[in-house]
């Protein structure tokens, strides 16, 4: 068949789960024998998210082949199980940084650049890659931000223009829009909806179905009134409810009808089999966990849980494949002193150190890279948390007092964390990070090599220094093992301390690759670990 695109739009507020309505089509499509590619247009000035706090857009999500993205893509990977790439995420600091240099370079001949053709044309043609990179059937596009805001006109005309070139019958457009429940009245609210609808219609563009977003089942007579006041069929008023498991969301959907409705509006037969046993059977494990296990996050940004999606998510998957629901204390870094330490980390069966940037809040991470090591508790570091394991172990086992990395402290004397020689100049903040997917070569019977079982493993990167391989030695004689190496060796990726039970540090993101119904090893063997540590505490 032709190839097919789909585009999701959102009205009225944001954060009504565009994302995760795009991530549960792609999945239902999937699983009904479709090939699917996912991606994300994002209407703000940025190149890209890396440089933008995680207070302001949540994660930093990575790609294999390295593009810095929106975390919506990690809902796309973890759903519809596909690998992206830097076709994915689009945003409009990267097309007008293509415009401008198509421009400087002569490539409009002269022509005045404007936004249409010359902004849109360089979305179109972003959208088109994908579907040529591919090959799939279905190309699922998420726009950004809300319908009205003045950033996202250029990406509407874009997808608008989209559906005259391959034609209607290749492409459908589905509005994700919130209805409201007003206490005081007990009635859901249409109204906001159909301002929405006649918001998007004025861009040309006429949504197929329409997706409203609900905390309680909406009443027969409200989607009637949808449907007749928004000009779509009643069967394409699609309903989304909130619910207590994010990963039952295909499974509402399925139910709702949305698959098949989106095929019969684009005159694809649909299969008879669904093919979603295996995602059934997934959730209600989830569902049906019988232990418990808490592990604490100690990070910098967790007063906005979505900093580290990823990696809640994969502590959720390693819990699940444990039969064990994982309880996350969100533990400000910032908060731990030798007073505190005991009191914050004293109850929970696991610590992790997640990534990060910046030197608010270290002392506390080192803290609890001490109280875990010292405790034998549980211990995973990742990336600043394979680092922030390192200097503990240099300050107070190797005893360097002021072991630090570059990153904070340039003038310590031991810098156990710095830049490797290659990496001179002052270097612009933005992509300039070693990312994306590296080989990483693993210790013979290592911890890291029983709980991976190969040799040797492919991880995403985001970070930019480096363990410095001038402690190497230092830290083998205090009982330091080196458990994953680059191929040449001069990088070390992975470190493990011997003797106890799990206390591991990468500086790669493992989170990256965890899926619901696969959790990556590194999160599964740190839940049964924890377990295990809770079992013996008792």
């Amino acid at each position: 068949m032709n190839g097919k695109y789909i585009f999701v739009t959102g009205g009225v507020v944001s954060g009504l789960g565009k994302g995760i309505t795009a991530a549960s089509l792609g999945r239902l499509l999937k699983d009904r024998g479709f090939k699917v590619a996912a991606q994300k247009l994002d209407p703000y000035i940025n190149v890209d998210p890396g440089t933008m706090s995680p207070y302001q857009h949540g994660e930093v999500f990575v790609t294999e082949d390295g593009a810095e993205t929106d975390l919506d893509l990690g809902h796309y990977e973890r759903f519809i199980d596909e690998n992206l790439n830097h076709f994915s995420n689009l945003t409009t600091g990267k097309v007008y940084w293509n415009v401008l240099q198509k421009e400087r370079r002569g490539e409009y001949l002269g022509q005045t650049v404007q936004v249409i053709p010359h902004v849109t044309n360089e979305i179109k043609g972003f959208i088109y890659a994908v579907r040529e990179k591919t090959g799939a059937d279905f190309v699922i596009t998420e726009i950004g931000g809300t319908t009205g805001d003045m950033e996202s006109q250029p990406f509407l005309e874009a997808i608008r223009q989209v559906s005259q070139e391959v034609g209607r019958e290749n492409c459908l457009f589905i509005h994700v829009t919130l209805v409201p429940y007003l206490e005081s009245s007990g009635e859901h609210k249409s109204k906001p909806t159909q301002h929405s609808v006649k918001e998007l219609q004025s861009f040309g563009i006429m949504p197929d179905l329409i997706v409203i977003r609900c905390d309680r089942p909406v009443e027969d007579s409200i989607r009637k009134k949808i449907a007749l006041f928004c000009n779509v069929k009643e069967r394409c008023v699609i309903q989304n409810l909130t619910l207590p498991l994010l990963y039952e969301a295909p499974l509402m959907l399925e139910k709702a009808g949305l698959a098949d409705t989106v095929l019969e509006e684009l005159s694809i037969p649909a299969p008879k089999d669904h093919g979603l046993d295996n995602w059934e059977r997934m959730v209600d494990r989830m569902r049906n966990c019988k232990k418990k296990v808490t592990i604490g996050l100690v990070g910098k940004y967790v007063q906005l849980h979505d900093s580290y999606l990823s990696v809640a998510e994969a502590l959720r998957h390693g819990g699940w494949e444990n039969e064990a629901d994982v309880e996350i204390r969100w533990i400000d870094s910032q908060e731990i002193t030798p007073e505190t330490v005991d009191t914050l980390l004293g109850d929970v069966d696991g610590v992790i150190v997640p990534g990060g940037f910046g030197d608010r809040g270290i002392q506390g991470m080192i803290l609890a890279a001490r109280y875990a090591r010292e405790k034998k508790l549980p211990y995973l570091g990742i990336c600043l948390g394979m680092q922030i394991t390192a200097i503990e172990f240099a300050r107070n086992e190797l005893g360097f007092q002021d072991a630090d990395s570059r990153e904070f402290a340039p003038g310590s004397q031991h810098l156990v964390i710095d830049l490797m020689k290659d990496q001179t100049g002052n270097l612009p903040k933005g992509g300039t990070m070693r990312l994306g997917a590296y080989p990483c070569r693993l210790t013979p019977n290592s911890h890291l090599a029983e709980i991976y079982g190969v040799g040797e493993i492919q991880e995403r990167h985001r970070h930019r220094y480096e363990f410095n391989n001038d402690y190497r030695r230092a830290f083998v004689e205090h009982g330091m093992i080196f458990s994953g190496q680059s191929p040449d060796g001069e990088l070390v990726e992975a470190i493990e301390l011997e003797g106890h039970p799990f206390y591991i540090g990468v500086q790669y993101h493992p989170e990256f690759k965890s899926r619901p119904n696969r959790a990556h090893p590194l999160f599964r063997e740190l839940i049964a670990a924890a377990l295990g540590y809770k079992e013996a505490q008792k």
